[in-house]
């Protein structure tokens, strides 16, 4: 099993060698304006566009939570995909809870593992679900762990200073 790795720096410029994956978390509304989000349109649009165009086609898509939509950002020669995942009710905490849905998490990851292992690429991220989407980081640390690090596949979680 692999061990989490935690850094002080920006997710949207991920160290280390090779094809990488940047996971984040996004709802199942459509929204996109907020979080994590504006780190990632300041440094590349099509994830954005991707996402909203995804969401438009919802009815005719796999866009439903528990998905994940990867998008490529850099080709040269190291690959860097997004992987928009849709695991999050909404924006905003109601008499139900959090945003946050852990199972969608987990089966997002599922796919984002899959996808790490065709690409041999390592995943960073910043602590997803636990900003806007008010989840809880040893919650979603126990899922990464489940489906990311007992495959062996190199995770990396950033903190801005």
């Amino acid at each position: 099993m692999k061990e989490l790795n935690y850094i002080i720096g920006d997710a949207t410029n991920p160290t280390g060698q090779g094809n990488k994956i940047i996971c984040h978390i996004c709802n199942d509304i459509g929204l996109w304006g907020k979080g994590f989000v504006l780190a990632i349109s300041k440094q590349w649009p099509e994830p954005q566009q991707q996402f909203l165009n995804w969401y438009k086609g919802r009815a005719n898509n796999s866009f439903d939570q528990g998905q994940v939509h990867f998008v490529k950002v850099e080709h040269t020669p190291e690959e860097i995909w997004i992987a928009n995942m849709i695991a999050q009710h909404g924006v905003k905490s109601t008499e139900n809870g959090p945003p946050i849905r852990y199972e969608a998490v987990e089966m997002c990851l599922e796919k984002v593992a899959k996808n790490a292992k065709n690409k041999k690429a390592s995943i960073h991220m910043p602590r997803i679900g636990c900003g806007l989407a008010g989840g809880k980081w040893d919650e979603i640390e126990t899922i990464i762990q489940k489906t990311l690090s007992l495959q062996d596949i190199p995770v990396f979680v950033y903190d801005l200073k």
